[in-house]
């Protein structure tokens, strides 16, 4: 074996949270024979590629005729007594992805905790001979970590459960570099899920304050927090109006978060990312009703995107590159002193927005934020910006889970940046489609009266509203200003918007901390 083994932990911090699922060892081959693991995970397109197994695999489809299909448990020779055989299927259909690594593998670990397995060694092969799949032992691997995840709240409040396994070992081609980098991306994935799953009192703003101080403590990346109200008042005006309500709740106080990373060396690149960060989401004034403000924690899953981004980051230190991330973390609350529609609010790029929709909170969230934004890339080299947000229902209904969607202004799109972003996520299993914003997003957002510039929303939710999720990303480059910096401006500016509504992660059940691994991918290529 490897001389070192290592974790995926962070130190004890003052609320208990524990970084933590369980050590993962990079194995060499021949490691079904070392019997510190007590069972075998085959991730496999065929039984005849076995290697070691293959009798025993082959044994147990002669008397289970669903057994090459759908896997199963078999007992073995090897000192570890036992392998689950975990199919990859067909691997050459039209439809066929890379997302069959994942899922074979993470529901190969699941069946071996099942069978109480607790140091399984997650066995992979050489992948297809296609470039589709040249990531395929990576998406396993982060496949099977999805597996072990346990919910933060779990590893606070029940430590005897917050480990589902002791070790994880690893034996692959290539072990050592693909652990290395899946740990990377696993660091961020589980701090993704983490504020993006938890409830929303224990994710409030304060706490995710809290977390990301923690998590970023002695780190390469500074972390900036606008908490004043008269600040925010002055500053983020559009926020501020979403936090009115909220901010008399001390517990619940909006924050904005900035997360900062500058790496060595000449800059030749700088991102840009605004996160949507809504700890709750009442609706607001506009409330939801009818039992559907259930699972409304999750709308943080943007900001969760982005610090999950931004650890990854630190954790891989890529040279020549500045990264911001920004967290607007408010709760929409709904109260005597909560914003209304109808109320015009002067942005703090100058606009006038008129109110239409309390429910659209997230836009309003995010857009003077992505405007201070906008105001340092002007002067930034090769800048980039992004907004990430469980924005719309439309998203979800126009593409379903677990996708996300990708829209670029025009400096954007010159550069491809959607079809670059797609490419990459199809590579880790990240999946996006790709939207347009049109001239009638921009119509449909132009002030409808003398008193305002721009209008925020109608009065209808997304999903019943036509081109519910293109429109919203017209709005955002409106009221931040943006629209000054398209292809005919004096410095255009490339701008995308991502609608993660879709590709979150099932409620209830785990966030997928989409869309980290694709942005990973497409932003620093040279580590994979």
């Amino acid at each position: 074996m490897l001389s070192s083994v290592q974790s995926l932990r962070m130190a004890a911090t003052t609320t208990g949270a524990r970084w933590v699922t369980c050590a993962m060892e990079a194995c060499k081959a021949g490691a079904e024979s070392d019997s510190r693991f007590d069972g075998v995970v085959l991730v496999s397109d065929s039984l005849n590629n076995a290697s070691s197994h293959v009798e025993h695999l082959l044994n147990q489809s002669k008397v289970d005729a669903a057994f090459e299909d759908e896997g199963g448990i078999v007992a073995t020779s090897h000192p570890s007594g036992r392998t689950v055989y975990a199919p990859l299927g067909a691997l050459n259909k039209d439809f066929s992805d890379v997302r069959s690594y994942g899922e074979a593998a993470e529901k190969g670990i699941k069946r071996a905790l099942s069978a109480g397995i607790k140091r399984p060694l997650l066995s992979l092969l050489p992948v297809a001979n296609n470039p589709m799949y040249k990531h395929g032992n990576l998406v396993s691997v982060l496949g099977a970590l999805q597996a072990l995840y346990v919910p933060l709240e779990v590893r606070e409040g029940l430590p005897e459960k917050a480990h589902k396994a002791e070790m994880l070992g690893l034996d692959c081609p290539d072990a050592e570099s693909v652990h290395k980098l899946a740990l990377a991306l696993e660091n961020g994935r589980i701090a993704g899920r983490d504020i993006g799953g938890s409830d929303p009192e224990r994710m409030a703003p304060p706490r995710v304050e809290q977390y990301v101080r923690e998590l970023f403590d002695g780190s390469s990346v500074n972390v900036e927090v606008i908490s004043d109200l008269k600040t925010i008042e002055k500053e983020y005006p559009l926020f501020a109006a979403v936090n009115r309500c909220a901010n008399d709740v001390p517990r619940h106080a909006g924050r904005v978060i900035y997360l900062r990373y500058k790496g060595s060396g000449p800059i030749e690149k700088t991102i840009y990312l605004v996160g949507k960060g809504v700890t709750y989401d009442t609706g607001g004034c506009d409330i939801k009703a009818g039992g559907i403000m259930a699972g409304m924690h999750r709308d943080k899953c943007g900001s969760a995107a982005v610090a999950a981004f931004m650890k990854v980051v630190d954790e891989l230190k890529p040279t020549n590159v500045e990264v911001v991330g920004a967290m607007a973390m408010v709760r929409n609350s709904v109260g005597s002193n909560a914003y209304v529609s109808d109320e015009i609010i002067t942005s703090r790029a100058g606009v006038r927005v008129r109110v239409g929709n309390t429910d659209a909170e997230g836009r309003m969230a995010m857009a003077d934020v992505l405007c201070k934004l906008k105001e340092e890339a002007v002067n930034a080299i090769n800048p980039q910006l992004m907004t990430i947000a469980t924005l719309t229902g439309h998203a979800y209904l126009t593409v379903g889970e677990p996708y996300s969607i990708i829209l670029d202004n025009g400096p954007a799109a010159r550069q491809e940046v959607s079809k670059k972003v797609q490419e990459a996520g199809n590579l880790l299993g990240d999946m996006f489609e790709i939207s347009t914003i049109r001239k009638e997003d921009y119509a449909f957002h132009k002030g409808k009266s003398e008193y305002e510039d721009v209008l925020q929303c109608n009065n209808l939710p997304s999903s019943r509203t036509p081109r519910g999720h293109q429109a919203p990303a017209a709005f955002i480059i409106l009221a931040s200003g943006l629209n000054k910096h398209g292809i005919d401006g004096a410095v255009p500016l490339p701008f995308s918007h991502l609608d993660i509504a879709a590709a979150s992660g099932p409620f209830p059940g785990i966030p997928s901390s989409a869309p980290v691994l694709a942005l990973a991918r497409y932003y620093l290529p040279q580590f994979f």
